[in-house]
């Protein structure tokens, strides 16, 4: 059901979110805004996705993406919140992240401990790189949805 809606090209602001990625976990995340995140097909399983992303006009990197309600912290609201894999010197609040969401791995699940929630991430984060070296999502990368056209913004391409 997952693989019917990718790819999935979306942009939006990036916001703040719980403040947990780096400080709990040391794996930043970019949280999308609430209107982005009601923007999503209302169908779309929640679950553990992996795909590209950009900030502002920036490089494109591999990202892993988390769609749901985060089991292990009870939210109450759905979040779409990206782990961008690569190191930036500085947050970046406010930027417009663009995202093509590629391929799923798994769905959303509770965990026992934080440690046993971060070893998921990091296996989700090396299943993302494996898959992402596959030219059927590699070609993704160069797509032209990441060329931020000047003070324009719009979601779904």
């Amino acid at each position: 059901a997952a693989m019917r809606h990718l790819p999935y090209f979306c942009r939006g602001e990036v916001v703040k979110g719980f403040g947990r990625g780096s400080k709990e976990l040391g794996i930043p995340t970019a949280n999308f805004s609430e209107q982005v995140v009601e923007s999503f097909p209302s169908d779309i399983p929640t679950g553990i996705y992996y795909g590209w992303a950009s900030v502002g006009n920036g490089d494109v990197h591999k990202m892993v993406l988390s769609i749901g309600w985060n089991p292990f912290y009870k939210n109450i609201k759905k979040s779409v919140e990206t782990h961008i894999i690569h190191t930036f010197k500085e947050d970046f609040y406010g930027e417009i992240l663009s995202i093509v969401i590629t391929g799923y791995i798994r769905p959303e699940k509770n965990f026992d401990s934080l440690d046993a929630l971060i070893s998921a991430i990091q296996e989700d984060i090396e299943e993302a790189k494996r898959q992402l070296d596959l030219p059927e999502h590699l070609k993704l990368k160069e797509d032209n949805f990441f060329h931020l056209p000047e003070g324009k913004i719009v979601n779904n391409r």
